[in-house]
């Protein structure tokens, strides 16, 4: 059942959650469309578990309304919301088969005995596990038991899909491939998604929008790339990726460019996105995958771009890249992630390092 074109799938208008003096939940409003999948991100602690348990109908908000639909749900008994759940630690019944795990929620829904077969057999066919009805959770590996556990999910058609760090038990390999199976199976289903993760790489490879949440309060919200490549703020570049900070003073500003003079007297060019006048002090933030460095005697800068010179300090081999730690003077030093060229540089090693000014994002300093 869709919403309509103008509704959004879910709402939070003025949503806050207290326990006792603690505010876990700050005031805020959020909409999430039909169909998209939406992850909340942030820290341990930053209220984005606490906000889907809202959701979930595991905890009551202290202020403001949740709709689902465009219905309010606040007051929805659980059982009632028709929300597929999927938790970090699957939550499967041991004593159960995975027929019955699977089959579980459509019980309660007044669902025929051969309609629930058919229903189990379908939502086990597309996690891709046909055929273990009959085998116990203990019999499955971990990969295999967040299947069923998607499985009972979805197998309710459920308005809402919630899901709560369910990877994060995984091993690395392992959390790739599901990374990539709850994509497909989200976009496959079309339903509605709240995702829950502290791993920046799940929020940017999956979702269709990221809240990024600080201390029970929304930082950020967005298209990953544009969260990613246009943070608000100090804290939202910081946790995700890996990002340098400059701080420096506007000294002039044209149609094209702002001029920032950093700290070691350079002056650096940054994208004029109209925000910044002459004397304003900013912080410049700069991706480390966007500097290029090159041995300094083979260096030829091209016009328009930021250049700097320095030693490699530290450096670090990742498989096809290389993580530098790049001294330019004093005590500045600059994070540089390169792809595999030609070498490895050598610590001590002179080098140029080149940006655009489009990589060059500015904020206001703090």
């Amino acid at each position: 059942m869709t919403t309509g074109k103008n509704q959004p799938m879910v709402q939070f208008k003025g949503i806050m959650k207290r326990f006792g003096k603690v505010v876990a939940v700050e005031k805020m409003d959020f909409e999430i469309e039909e169909g998209t999948l939406v992850t909340l991100l942030g820290p341990s602690g930053c209220g984005k578990t606490t906000l889907l348990r809202m959701v979930a109908g595991l905890e009551a908000p202290t202020e403001g309304d949740i709709l689902i639909k465009g219905k309010r749900i606040n007051d929805t008994p659980i059982h009632r919301r028709n929300l597929g759940m999927i938790f970090q630690n699957y939550a499967l019944f041991p004593h159960k088969t995975i027929f019955d795990n699977v089959a579980f929620g459509l019980k309660y829904r007044n669902v025929s005995r051969e309609k629930i077969k058919e229903k189990v057999t379908r939502a086990l066919e597309m996690v891709r596990l046909p055929g273990v009805e009959k085998r116990m959770p203990s019999q499955l590996s971990g990969g295999q038991q967040q299947r069923i556990a998607m499985a009972r999910a979805i197998v309710i058609e459920p308005d809402v899909l919630l899901m709560d760090e369910p990877l994060s038990a995984l091993d690395e390999n392992l959390r790739e491939e599901m990374r990539r199976e709850v994509d497909n199976l989200q976009k496959m289903l079309g339903v509605t998604t709240i995702f829950v993760t502290h791993d920046q790489r799940e929020a940017l490879s999956m979702s269709d929008k990221i809240l990024v949440m600080k201390d029970g309060s929304k930082q950020q919200e967005g298209p990953p790339e544009a969260v990613y490549n246009q943070p608000v703020n100090h804290f939202v570049a910081d946790f995700l990726g890996h990002s340098n900070f400059i701080t420096g003073e506007v000294v002039d500003v044209d149609n094209g460019h702002v001029n920032v003079r950093i700290e070691t007297g350079d002056v650096l060019l940054a994208e004029n996105k109209g925000r910044f006048s002459t004397g304003d002090k900013v912080e410049l933030i700069v991706r480390a995958q966007r500097f290029d460095a090159f041995p300094k005697d083979e260096f030829k800068p091209e016009k328009g771009m930021n250049h700097f010179e320095g030693r490699i300090k530290d450096r670090s081999y990742m498989g096809g890249e290389v993580s530098y730690f790049i001294e330019l003077g004093g005590e500045r030093e600059i994070h540089v992630i390169s792809m595999m060229r030609t070498r490895i540089y050598d610590i001590g090693e002179a080098v140029s390092v080149q940006v655009s000014p489009h990589h060059c994002h500015l904020i206001a300093a703090d």
